[in-house]
């Protein structure tokens, strides 16, 4: 088995900033692995709040033995990015040397469109007014929250689109108190869910208190394995396929998930249509899908993903699976 990984960047369409942070650009790696004839790709976004960079991911990759397929890779590397690029890899590889699509070999019926959020930067209650003005043609719409000064932005892109539902990633910028203080405002304003309102570090402060808007675990779930600890806090979990290690991961995840009463999100770094593509099948009847990735993009793959009124398109063959 050959492996090439490549280190790109992808200009965004405008600086994205959220509680942690702005950026001007995604960075990406691209992983190629080639068996005899058959050559599949898939990418990650090493998240730095998880401790990677695009160098400890790629010497993660470069450090795989020379033959292994999916089981094999669980044992060689952890749920990460890492793992997610090559993984998916792998289910494209398998998936031309077959002459079948990915979700036929999953034994998944065929994916339809999903109604995607589309995500509004952290910033001044006027411009994200402004913003939400701009998209309010769009049905679903995510505010990046998790500041002191919450309510006014959350207020003004209401009045900015009106008719959209809307949800909340606070990514974990709030404490107990002010997510208490902040649950009948929302409640008022026909938010829809919150992401992550509490640090992961400090969620047991969700246990015991009334959720009326349904609650979302992000920094809180990444697989199969971290399920145990949501238990009496969050509603829904995200699925990042960057946080399960890749698409196998990602299946059993939702199955499970359901299987115990949660509702499922599938969600996304920001990345490329090639990273949404094997995301759009986990996301197939979930509450939410925030697979907006490409359309904060400036310039995205040679195929991209479909994005119209029915949401977003499974990926065609020349792009992934």
């Amino acid at each position: 088995m050959k492996i090439n990984v490549t280190a790109e960047s992808f200009k965004l369409a405008q600086v994205f900033t959220i509680s942690r942070g702005s950026r001007t650009e995604a960075k990406v790696l691209t992983v190629r692995l080639q068996d005899g004839a058959h050559e599949g790709w898939g990418e990650c976004v090493p998240y730095a709040r998880y401790g990677e960079t695009l160098e400890s991911v790629t010497a993660e990759i470069m450090g795989l033995p020379e033959s292994f397929d999916r089981e094999a890779l669980y044992g060689l590397l952890p749920a990460g990015a890492a793992r997610n690029a090559v993984d998916c890899a792998l289910w494209d590889m398998e998936a031309k040397a077959a002459g079948k699509r990915v979700w036929e070999l999953a034994g998944l019926p065929a994916p339809k469109p999903e109604i995607t959020a589309y995500t509004l930067s952290l910033d001044t209650p006027e411009k994200m007014q402004e913003q939400a003005a701009k998209h309010a043609f769009r049905p679903l719409l995510k505010i990046k929250l998790g500041t002191p000064d919450d309510m006014p932005r959350l207020k003004a892109v209401r009045a900015g689109a009106p008719k959209s539902e809307i949800i909340i990633d606070a990514n974990e910028g709030w404490s107990r108190d002010v997510y208490l203080d902040l649950v009948p405002h929302l409640q008022r304003l026909g938010v829809a869910l919150v992401e992550q309102p509490l640090p992961a570090a400090d969620d047991q402060g969700l246990i015991g208190i009334d959720r009326p808007v349904p609650v979302c675990a992000d920094e809180s779930a990444h697989d199969c394995a971290s399920l145990p600890e949501l238990k009496g806090k969050y509603d829904v979990v995200n699925i990042k396929l960057d946080k399960t290690g890749g698409l196998t991961e990602a299946l059993k995840l939702r199955e499970a998930a359901l299987a115990e009463g949660y509702k499922v999100m599938v969600g996304c770094m920001v990345g490329t249509s090639l990273a949404m593509a094997p995301a759009t099948l986990v996301a197939q009847g979930a509450m939410v899908t925030d697979l907006d990735g490409p359309l904060l993009l400036a310039e995205d793959r040679a195929t991209p993903l479909q994005f119209d009124e029915h949401g977003v398109h499974p990926p065609k063959p020349e792009l992934w699976g």
